[in-house]
């Protein structure tokens, strides 16, 4: 492949991730939840978003914790340590409004 081709490639791909996320089949996500400062209202949103979506294909829970994960794994390498620390902080409050064992604790 020749580096203009690797180029174009790359110049049609960039931004893919960002598309998926504003504009999913799965989840109508509120605006700017990934940027809010407090966990507990991120997970409140996305439980909301998910619970609302007749477009998801797996359950509530699922759904959020799904896009949550995905917009970690795709943003975080460009995202301040602070904002990631809190959408991590936003995974264990979702599992708890769920009533799933948050991160590090063992089920009996």
């Amino acid at each position: 492949m020749s580096e203009s081709q690797k180029r174009g490639q790359q110049a049609a791909t960039e931004g893919w991730s960002q598309r998926v996320t504003e504009s999913s089949d799965a989840l109508d996500l509120e605006e700017g939840v990934f940027t809010l400062e407090d966990p507990k209202a991120i997970a409140q949103s996305l439980k909301r978003s998910a619970e609302n979506s007749q477009k998801r294909k797996s359950d509530p829970y699922r759904s959020a914790m799904s896009m949550l994960t995905f917009y970690l794994n795709r943003a975080g390498k460009n995202m301040p340590e602070s904002q990631r620390e809190v959408l991590e902080a936003a995974k264990d409050e979702l599992r708890a409004l769920y009533g799933r064992p948050r991160k590090g604790t063992v089920r009996k």
